[in-house]
């Protein structure tokens, strides 16, 4: 089983234009709304990998019902804290004419003081029931891969997501991170078996400067010296560009095929949710990586976003 994290839930609302002008006012027929989220994302792909997976979030608010109601649609399972905050919306814009994908992205509210602590205390729940084997006739299957992903609401201290990584580290579990900046930093001592973050996100991370010819020079080394320090993999993504990947002494790019895009939101946690799922089968890491590939390209083109089917 997968338990997948992400601290910050999204109502997705979706427009498509055959144009849109700018300084005008643009009227569409084709508009759908999702639930979303990246941590939603990622556990809608696993489950229509035909995986076992829960989802860990905080919900407040008017909308939540119908949140819960968006998961139980898509066949989700969704454990949840109350954080007596509304659920931010976030917008994507799809111009057909001008083949862009525009995010439109709210920042969330903060969550209500004591949010933290049930929240850790629903996380902690979720790994000692399902983290060690079960009976062979049991319904349920023994956790085994812990999922972090996207940005924290306001209102979390630095330490919850690093925190949450230690945690699942220490019972045994594979953990992999699509998380950045702090968040990122203090969860490498942990030593998590992936780390996943685009390349813009690491640039920014580690203080990198975005210069096309020193990416080139100083890259190559940095992401090895990260494997090898924190014992982990390492996955840049960066869009339709090539992937740079490291793991132990071994650095490689995987290019990415070119697919036509329909809607471009959710492939970054399509490709988690693959990878995850091809390692927990026992894949090699560049048979993962390919997998979370594959994912991604049929995520990009559907309109709902994050889904492969």
């Amino acid at each position: 089983m997968f338990l997948t994290i992400c601290l910050n839930p999204t109502l997705q609302k979706t427009l498509r234009f055959s144009s849109v002008v700018s300084g005008a006012v643009n009227r569409t027929a084709a508009h759908r709304l999702d639930v979303s989220g990246k941590g939603i994302n990622v556990t809608r792909v696993l489950t229509q990998l035909g995986k076992e997976a829960v989802h860990l979030t905080h919900l407040g608010g008017v909308m939540r019902p119908f949140f819960l109601s968006l998961c139980e649609q898509d066949g989700l399972s969704v454990e949840w804290a109350e954080s007596e905050s509304e659920i931010r919306f976030c917008h994507t814009v799809i111009n057909e004419s001008g083949g862009s994908v525009t995010e439109l992205v709210e920042e969330s509210k903060s969550v209500a003081a004591g949010t933290e602590e049930r929240l850790l205390e629903r996380y902690n729940t979720l790994l000692s029931a399902h983290s060690s084997l079960l009976t062979p006739n049991s319904s349920l299957h023994a956790l085994r891969c812990v999922i972090i992903s996207g940005t924290k609401a306001a209102g979390y201290s630095d330490t919850i997501i690093p925190t949450m990584a230690q945690k699942a580290k220490e019972k045994g579990l594979r953990v992999i991170l699509d998380i950045k900046g702090g968040d990122l930093i203090e969860s490498l001592k942990y030593e998590p078996d992936v780390i996943k973050p685009n390349l813009e996100e690491f640039l920014q991370t580690f203080g990198i400067e975005k210069n096309e010819m020193r990416i080139k020079a100083d890259l190559r080394g940095f992401v090895l010296e990260l494997a090898q320090k924190h014992k982990c993999r390492v996955i840049l993504t960066n869009a339709n560009k090539k992937i740079i990947a490291a793991e132990k002494d071994s650095y490689f790019e995987i290019d990415v095929p070119a697919v036509k895009a329909v809607n471009t939101t959710g492939c970054g946690d399509a490709f988690a949710a693959g990878l995850a799922s091809a390692l927990e089968s026992g894949a090699d890491f560049r048979t993962a990586i390919n997998e979370g590939i594959r994912c991604g390209a049929l995520n990009a083109a559907l309109e709902k976003p994050g889904v492969i089917q």
